[in-house]
């Protein structure tokens, strides 16, 4: 078996280890886990003592007790899982129908919380009909593997999923018992001659992108995609989940950015960031719709969301009802983004609220995490897989309930860390 050099290392490489059977995997994971921590690199899966907020009152690694970091890991952008009209539709969801919903939706877990959700979500999108999944990521995985098949002894059974290349892992996994082609991030040129590849040679074709891509931040040209992918007889499915509440005029998401409400013909996104609860949807006509309440078995099998969700309607409502959420949201983001610039950093492409501090090296990264945690500062080193392995970054995902002194106090530590690691633009350039 060859040696994992730790030092280089990432989850990745700890995949489907040849010649190992899954619990030798498992000592040898532990061991990088123990090698992470004794460098203070493992700053993953802290516990917190405090609500979802701009401030969490943390364990961090190797202390006993609790202090008090300014976070940028949660994608509870405009802070409503912790507004009071939330909380209180909550309160009254359990009050009225109890802790949980004791059913699949098919035989008796559908209640009238659950439609009013479906209802509400689709004319949130202009739109007639939904589906509800437990989490976002259900709704990408179990949509996708229900609408498309591969049948390796017949291709006139087989349909194609063409991926952008950044998408959600939860697209990939929905796409594995089907056929796949990918093209480079937001290369139209390209994803068109996929598009011209396929034609004619597969039931269903499916584009699938994402309205903002969770690790750069930066936005699909829906409108662009839309008329590639149905000049070519093929239909276009849209991840919004990072858009939803936080782009557009009214908060609808990159598809209002675009005005293309009528070109997406599916819409998936989740409850668990701008809207602060848990679940996840997919939008589409109403046939299509009832095939996969049916037909979905995720959908079909899963017990189905508790009356909490009810705090789901309230927040939707508030997008309409209190934008200025979403303005206090835009001033942080433009007083972050602007501060890092000045001072050097690459922040690439974002115009979201999801902003990328690129790095390059992985182990640079985590050291960078580490200092930043020292500072009070809590954020997350992404790296591979999620980004190339000479990709590496700290991404932040800024709130609305962020203040300026938080923020300055991000911009000052990343400031010394600077001094330390020598990560911005200016000392890359030298090199």
């Amino acid at each position: 078996m060859k040696k994992i050099d730790f030092d280089k290392a990432s989850f990745k490489d700890f995949e489907n280890i040849a010649g190992q059977n899954v619990y030798e995997t498992a000592r040898e994971f532990q061991k990088y886990l123990d090698f992470l921590k004794s460098a203070g690199h493992l700053n993953y899966r802290i516990e917190s003592l405090s609500p979802v907020g701009p401030e969490m009152n943390l364990i961090l690694p190797g202390q006993k007790h609790p202090t008090w970091c300014v976070c940028l890991v949660s994608n509870d952008y405009l802070g409503f899982s912790q507004h009071p009209k939330v909380k209180a539709a909550v309160i009254k969801g359990a009050e009225l129908f109890g802790a949980g919903s004791g059913a699949s939706p098919a035989i008796g877990g559908h209640f009238v919380y659950h439609q009013q959700l479906e209802n509400k979500i689709a004319g949130f999108y202009k739109k007639e009909a939904a589906i509800l999944y437990t989490t976002g990521y259900n709704a990408n995985s179990s949509s996708l593997q229900c609408m498309l098949y591969r049948n390796d002894e017949d291709d006139n059974k087989n349909d194609l999923a063409i991926l952008d290349m950044n998408v959600h892992a939860s697209v990939f996994e929905g796409c594995l018992t089907t056929n796949v082609k990918k093209f480079l991030h937001n290369d139209l040129v390209m994803l068109e001659h996929v598009l011209k590849s396929a034609q004619h040679k597969y039931r269903t074709i499916m584009v699938v992108i994402d309205g903002v891509y969770s690790q750069d931040g930066d936005i699909a040209p829906i409108d662009r995609i839309a008329e590639i992918t149905h000049r070519h007889g093929a239909f276009l499915v849209v991840d919004d989940a990072h858009g939803i509440g936080v782009l557009g005029e009214n908060g609808r998401g990159v598809i209002e950015v675009f005005n293309a409400f009528e070109h997406v013909d599916i819409i998936t996104g989740t409850f668990s960031k701008a809207l602060g609860n848990i679940g996840g949807y997919v939008i589409a006509s109403p046939a299509l719709i009832n095939y996969l309440k049916f037909q979905s078995k995720q959908h079909l099998f899963s017990t189905t969301a508790t009356p909490a969700i009810m705090g789901i309607l309230k927040a939707i409502e508030l997008i309409d009802d209190e934008p200025e959420w979403r303005e206090r949201l835009w001033e942080n983001i433009n007083y972050l983004k602007s501060g890092l610039i000045e001072r050097g950093f690459d922040v690439g492409n974002t115009v979201s609220a999801v902003i990328p501090v690129k790095v390059g090296d992985i182990p640079k990264t985590l050291e960078a995490g580490r200092l930043l945690l020292k500072a009070g500062i809590y954020t997350n080193p992404i790296m591979y897989p999620a980004v190339s392995k000479k990709n590496a970054r700290i991404r932040l995902n800024v709130m609305a309930t962020h203040t300026k002194e938080h923020l300055d106090k991000v911009l000052s530590a990343f400031e010394e860390v600077d001094k330390q690691l020598f990560i911005s633009i200016k000392y890359q350039s030298d090199i």
